[in-house]
């Protein structure tokens, strides 16, 4: 019943949310290309990106935080490059230098301190999500971090999280052995007993995404990549939860975990 509710307040406040979003701005921050949106002092939200690169889908996530009240900021990894086909993406994320990554995450934190944002949050998708968890235990800027369907446990230490806020979700039909499936959730919620692991029913790899890009439709891109279908009211839920979560721990004295 819980459940039912939830998903129910997820639903109207998508039909009664902000969908307009805020135009994101080209920057450089300590020589590096990003974009920037959201009012300069506001609390401050790091998005990574997918393997793909800085897609519109990832600039539409980063407006849709921006336009609930945060400064955000993009970096962006690859340096303009996008993959077109899951090929290239994969070969993207597999030449990636991840502690470089996270150094260029850590600038973005920097970046947003020294504008005034009083607290730091970090959010990302895919290669984005692993990113994200390096990230927070990197960071002393850095206080809370939510990682969609991407775990890379080279890249923490559970005693560097330990006093961080971390949120995570995952698709329950999620197929990305070691990094986004099933198992690797519940690993995740082993190593790190203090977060938020959800695991969505139905759904599985890059579930929050409302565009089926590069690809033509959702079935294209299942047929091509096995993802099910967008769903709407799991994509709701878990913004819900994502926004509770910076609301929670982006509040000026905010100490919960």
């Amino acid at each position: 019943k819980r459940m039912a509710r939830l998903h129910a307040a997820a639903a109207a406040a998508v039909l009664a949310g902000v969908v307009r979003g805020l135009a994101l701005e080209r920057i450089q921050f300590a020589g590096n290309p990003g974009l920037v949106a959201g009012s300069v002092g506001a609390p401050g939200v790091i998005v990574i990106q997918e393997w793909w690169g800085v897609t519109p889908q990832v600039e539409a996530h980063a407006s849709k935080i921006a336009d609930a009240g945060y400064r955000v900021i993009v970096p962006d990894i690859y340096k303009g490059k996008i993959g077109v086909d899951a090929e290239e993406a994969h070969h993207l994320m597999e030449s990636l230098d991840w502690p470089g990554a996270i150094g260029e995450i850590l600038a973005a934190a920097e970046f947003l301190a020294t504008e005034g944002s009083p607290r730091i949050a970090v959010v990302g998708f895919c290669m984005g999500g692993a990113l994200t968890l390096g990230a927070l235990a990197k960071s002393p800027l850095i206080v809370a971090g939510s990682a969609f369907y991407g775990v890379n446990f080279g890249l923490f230490a559970s005693a560097e999280l330990s006093d961080k806020a971390v949120q995570a979700h995952f698709g329950a039909e999620d197929k990305f052995a070691g990094f986004a499936d099933p198992p690797t959730a519940e690993a995740l919620q082993k190593a790190l007993p203090h977060a938020h692991v959800y695991s969505y029913p139905g759904v599985g790899h890059a579930f929050l995404n409302d565009s089926p890009a590069p690809y033509a439709s959702f079935q294209e891109r299942t047929d091509t990549l096995g993802f099910p279908a967008y769903d709407p009211d799991v994509a709701a839920l878990a913004w819900t939860r994502l926004f509770d979560f910076f609301a929670a721990h982006l509040a000026p004295h905010s100490t919960e975990l």
